[in-house]
Order: C-alpha cells, then sequence, then structure tokens
C-alpha cells in the first residue's frame, strides 16, 4: 500500500500532466470532435473539473462523518447540461489545479486508518478514504489517452 506522502504525490501529478497535455493547444483544436462519438478536449478536461471537487467532497465527507452516503453523478447527464463545449480551458484547469492542491495537502498528512474509513455510495456501497483517493488519481490517467488520442487525429501529437 502507498504511503499518504505517495498518494498526495500522484494525485498532484495528475493536474500537472493534464495542463501538460493541453498545452499549447487552439481553442479550434480543443473542441474539435476529431474521433467519432467522443467527447472534445475541452469537454474532457470540463469532465474532470466537475468531477474533482465531487470526488475532494467525497473525501472530505469520509474524514468529518462516520459512514456519509454520497450520490451517484452521471457524467452523461453533467456533460449534457453543462455546456462543456462553453467552457474555458483556463477555468476548468485553475479549478483542477486549486482543488488538487489543497486536497493533496490533507492526503499527505493521513494516516492508514483514516485510508481505512468508509463512506456508502449509492450505487457501489460501502467504499474507503483510500479506495476513493485512488480513484480520483487514476481519473486524470484513465482520460489522459483520449486526449492524446485526439490530439494525434488532429496531427498535433
Amino acid at each position: 500500500m502507498p504511503t499518504s506522502v505517495e498518494y498526495a504525490a500522484s494525485y498532484l501529478k495528475g493536474a500537472t500532466d493534464l495542463r501538460a497535455a493541453v498545452a499549447g493547444m487552439t481553442h479550434e483544436q480543443l473542441i474539435a470532435r476529431p474521433v467519432v462519438g467522443k467527447w472534445s478536449t475541452l469537454e474532457v478536461v470540463a469532465h474532470l473539473a466537475d468531477f474533482d471537487p465531487i470526488l475532494v467532497e467525497r473525501m472530505k465527507r469520509i474524514l468529518a462523518l462516520d459512514n456519509p452516503p454520497f450520490l451517484a453523478a452521471d457524467e452523461n447527464l453533467f456533460a449534457k447540461e453543462l455546456h462543456y463545449q462553453d467552457r474555458d480551458i483556463g477555468e476548468e484547469l485553475a479549478v483542477i489545479d486549486a482543488t488538487r492542491t489543497a486536497m493533496g495537502r490533507i492526503i499527505g498528512k493521513l494516516t492508514p486508518e483514516q485510508l481505512q474509513r468508509t463512506g456508502m455510495h449509492s450505487l457501489k456501497g460501502p467504499v474507503t478514504l483510500e479506495k476513493i483517493i485512488q480513484m480520483s488519481i487514476n481519473h486524470i490517467n484513465n482520460h489522459m489517452p483520449f486526449i492524446v488520442d485526439k490530439k494525434k487525429a488532429l496531427g498535433i501529437a
């Protein structure tokens, strides 16, 4: 099991990697959908910016409350209703940076006992703080290949 400091470093690295992945892309490239049926790069970043705070809120609830409940969130409804294509890439990256910087400090100080605290997801059932941290780290990592694929399809990778 990684230490809290290692988790924090991996968590913070996601924001840095994401920022590097979209650096230099024009607005037209960010909103392009070169892979049929897939989100644009801007939509991917907006999705990440919307869900990072949700995951952080869950982490904080687990730390502050005993077995708190969490509601499921449907990313497709968020994308449809929250105008992802009209969002500003700088603002979205700033949300991710700020969210991860603040929570990274908390993650780095967690004890092994705190990592095992749980919350109750409305669909998935019990989930540990450690699992949510891992999900948060993997969330950006899992979306990075989609951004790379879009850049390749646009001829900019």
